[in-house]
């Protein structure tokens, strides 16, 4: 089905699809609109907010380090992280609802951040982490504030989606001695020639940024939020500040899947991108998130029924999916329902980008589920 009848059977405005093997670009899908309000076309040149899909990009920035030894995978991180030394683990709450809190049994590694093990939460995903913050609310989101402790679990117990990778950002920084984006244009964006990946834009790359919505049943109206805090922001959002195109989403993709090297550069060597490739995290389950904020995300389980792992920064199916990836491709999203999957099994990587909240709506879905159908011509 082509991707404009996609979208219009499930209601959503727009949206942008590449499909690539390990020869190249294998095919492109451009639908409806950017802006619903003045019906500005989508076009293959749109600029998304990525939100989360920046996790994977700096997660590849960390491992540069690991490779150049300048961060140890194992080592406790408040090393390199001061604000993490002695973290507290929330144990309960008293009759007046104030967090009960206790020592972490275990110091916060790198892995863990990489891994979400570390016990760091979202509060639009975790009640205790929200109702922790007590009367107040939840701090200001893209202040320091919103990334700190306490944590839900000893670091390495569980598997819970939240800021880790916002400090594997700052983590990057401390160790490079470089600003997040500095790096990136160094050492990841810019040999990759992802030229339209950034966390802020000039006015030519935001006249070409799509309109974020929010969508209630068949409605939608303008969301305007920064999703990765703004110019005012504390620090930049290793976790989710940087904006895209799916022709350079599409790079990065295709520069894992051929084994960390694109066009002759070299970003990552092979064995680093087999080890963010492998299942890290043991019988623990990713995947599955829970929602404190509707509007935001729905509650999530990726592929029901499976245990789903993680590596180094990507979602792992342990079997085949439902539609045509094979077993032990990587994958994730953006809150914004913008998705990829790489399968180097069958050397297939795609992207679907869409703009509008909440995660995990059934449309933004079956739109996802009809690209990867056509990409193994199901």
């Amino acid at each position: 089905m082509p991707l404009r009848n996609l979208i219009e059977a499930a209601g959503v405005p727009g949206a942008v699809a590449m499909i690539a093997d390990r020869d190249g670009v294998r095919e492109s899908f451009v639908a409806g609109v950017r802006d619903p309000a003045t019906a500005t076309p989508m076009t293959l040149d749109t600029v998304f907010q990525i939100a989360s899909m920046t996790k994977a990009v700096v997660s590849v920035a960390a491992m540069q380090l690991v490779e150049r030894e300048v961060l140890d995978l194992d080592a406790p991180i408040d090393a390199v992280l001061p604000s993490l030394a002695g973290p507290l683990v929330i144990e309960g709450f008293d009759a007046s609802g104030a967090a009960i809190l206790r020592a972490a049994r275990r110091p916060i590694t790198l892995r863990h951040l990489l891994t979400h093990t570390s016990g760091l939460g979202y509060d639009f995903i975790s009640a205790d982490r929200l109702k922790a913050h007590g009367a107040g609310g939840p701090p200001t989101a893209g202040t320091l504030a919103s990334l700190m402790p306490p944590l839900l679990f000893d670091p390495g117990d569980r598997w819970e989606y939240g800021v880790s990778t916002d400090w594997v950002g700052l983590a990057v920084e401390a160790a490079s001695g470089m600003r997040l984006d500095a790096y990136l244009a160094a050492h990841v964006t810019g040999p990759l020639g992802m030229t339209d990946t950034l966390f802020h834009l000039d006015d030519e790359r935001q006249s070409r940024l799509a309109v974020l919505q929010a969508r209630q049943g068949d409605t939608y109206t303008a969301f305007p939020v920064d999703i990765g805090g703004g110019y005012n922001a504390e620090f930049l959002s290793g976790g989710g500040g940087l904006k895209s195109t799916a022709p350079d989403y599409l790079r990065f993709l295709r520069m894992l899947l051929g084994n960390g090297t694109l066009d002759g550069a070299q970003v990552l060597t092979p064995a680093s991108v087999a080890a963010m490739s492998r299942n890290q995290i043991g019988a623990l389950r990713a995947g599955v998130m829970a929602t404190t904020m509707p509007a935001f995300s729905y509650p999530v389980d990726v592929f029901p029924g499976m245990a789903t792992g993680w590596g180094l920064g990507f979602l792992i199916n342990p079997d085949p999916g439902p539609d045509g990836r094979a077993a032990g491709s990587l994958a994730w999203a953006g809150i914004a329902n913008s998705y990829y999957w790489i399968d180097p099994a069958s050397g297939i990587a795609g992207v679907v980008m869409m703009q509008f909240m909440p995660f995990g709506d059934l449309g933004a879905l079956s739109v996802y589920s009809g690209v990867e159908r056509l990409a193994y011509g199901l």
